[in-house]
């Protein structure tokens, strides 16, 4: 067993089955082709309704519909801050145990319907979330987004049994690109009742991405066949105990590798910087710009767009130059659109920011696991990987209880000092996006520490010395 990152997902890579037929017949290509053209195509669609989840919920709609219409003002900034925050404890609480479970039975699908259905039941309860519901809007939310969390190990794991290792590439990125679609395509399904009807079909949203999740994942269910060979768990030991032992022991392994150590904590504390900002877009678009909830669609749309080009283009540069270099130029990309907010006063610059600030989160995450594999010892690249996700995801709790309680602390502070509640609602917002920025300038400098290393440099180490 080892794992790699494929396209920003740890994935455990099994062993070769054993006892395959060493010689096919043309009739066992035809039909094994055909059934692994079928289980490729099931598992794309399931990406298309998590991405569409994704889009709709986390990043359009439900933010700033639950900040401005379920709360209202500015304490709905701070409440999502904490939704956000507890979603994302329980998620990292639950990820290693998830983890040793996909690894150790044949039950992959079986936990992924489980996880699917609570994201889908919950999103669709989201339809019922009204104005002043706020513990039930929080705790519907809560609980969609960790079944859309912990169903993502699953399908992650599932990747092994729809590809080979000569494909695994290939595929993981074309289920990525699918999965965009089904963001943008969601989001353009919405935007025509929104435009005709208004903020009254707001909830209808919801039901639709539901609906949209539950149809794309369905083939999964019925097409996709769990082949890799389970890895059993030692007597004596629990899920729990395999888990967090495995996780200790990574821990221990890295302090050696002071090169890395640096690379990861520089990855943390960005890395919490974008997840902010991804969080946090539509309530900033709302607050500052007064966007409307088509205009903020439009908004993500772009952003999704202008993200995908920025993927390539600075997996070009890591290619070409290094994954070092290209981090730190999406970075500081990044940094300058944000501290752009403080000087427009428009929705159009607010959408040319957003395009900026699309292009080059993407690339820092795409190229953020390419330096994994130039920086950590050979041996024990993929078990860094694994490290390093389940770091990733531990640590994006910080940041929204930052940017929530920091921008309503200070809403308070200029209420006090006598500014209006809009003025003082939008001071606050301000304080938020600089919170952000510390994130990202902090997580830049620790990078610039680390050495620069290249796909034909990569780091290298002896048996004395790192």
């Amino acid at each position: 067993m080892k794992f790699v990152t494929i396209a920003n997902h740890s994935i455990c890579i099994q062993t070769p089955i054993p006892d395959q037929p060493t010689t096919l017949t043309p009739k066992d290509l035809r039909e094994n082709t055909k059934s692994s053209r079928q289980a490729r195509h099931a598992w794309y669609y399931y990406d298309f309704g998590n991405s569409a989840y994704a889009a709709v919920i986390l990043l359009a709609v439900f933010s700033d519909y639950f900040k401005n219409v379920v709360v209202g003002g500015a304490a709905g900034t701070r409440l999502w801050g904490w939704s956000v925050g507890i979603a994302a404890i329980a998620v990292a609480v639950i990820s290693p145990i998830l983890g040793a479970i996909a690894d150790s039975s044949r039950s992959k699908k079986l936990f992924l319907f489980i996880f699917t259905a609570i994201s889908v039941i919950f999103t669709a309860m989201l339809f019922f979330v009204g104005q002043g519901d706020v513990v039930r809007g929080m705790g519907f939310f809560i609980l969609a987004v960790i079944g859309y969390r912990g169903a993502q190990v699953f399908y992650d794991a599932l990747l092994v049994d729809v590809s080979t290792p000569e494909t695994i590439g290939y595929i993981s990125g074309k289920g990525w690109a699918i999965g965009m679609l089904g963001g943008i395509a969601t989001l353009l399904i919405a935007v025509v009742p929104l435009q005709l009807i208004g903020n009254e079909f707001i909830p209808y949203t919801f039901l639709l991405t539901a609906l949209v999740f539950a149809i794309s994942a369905l083939p999964t269910f019925f097409k996709v066949k769990e082949l890799s060979p389970v890895i059993p768990i030692p007597e004596g030991e629990t899920l729990l105990s395999v888990s967090f032992r495995h996780l200790l022991n990574t821990f221990k392994e890295i302090r050696k590798y002071k090169e890395f150590l640096r690379y990861m904590i520089a990855f943390l504390i960005y890395n919490d910087g974008i997840m902010m900002l991804m969080d946090f877009a539509a309530i900033i678009g709302g607050t500052l710009f007064g966007l409307n909830q088509v205009q903020l669609i439009i908004f993500v749309i772009i952003i999704h767009i202008t993200g995908a080009l920025g993927a390539l283009t600075f997996g070009k540069v890591s290619d070409t130059k290094s994954s070092k270099r290209a981090i730190i130029f999406s970075l500081l990309i990044l940094i300058a659109a944000l501290a752009g907010l403080f000087l427009v006063k428009d929705m159009i610059g607010f959408f040319v920011i957003g395009a900026f600030a699309g292009f080059s989160l993407s690339g820092a995450q795409a190229v953020s696991r390419t330096m994994v594999s130039q920086l950590a010892p050979e041996s024990k690249t993929t078990e860094f990987y694994g490290f390093l996700s389940v770091a990733g995801r531990t640590s994006t709790f910080v940041g929204p209880f930052v940017f929530g309680a920091l921008s309503y602390n200070m809403y308070n502070y200029y209420i006090d000092q006598g500014l209006a509640e809009k003025a003082a609602e939008i001071a606050g917002q301000y304080w938020g996006i600089g919170s952000i920025l510390a994130f990202l300038v902090i997580g830049l400098l620790i990078l610039l520490t680390v050495r620069e290393v290249t796909a034909s440099n990569p780091m290298e180490y002896n048996r004395k010395k790192n």
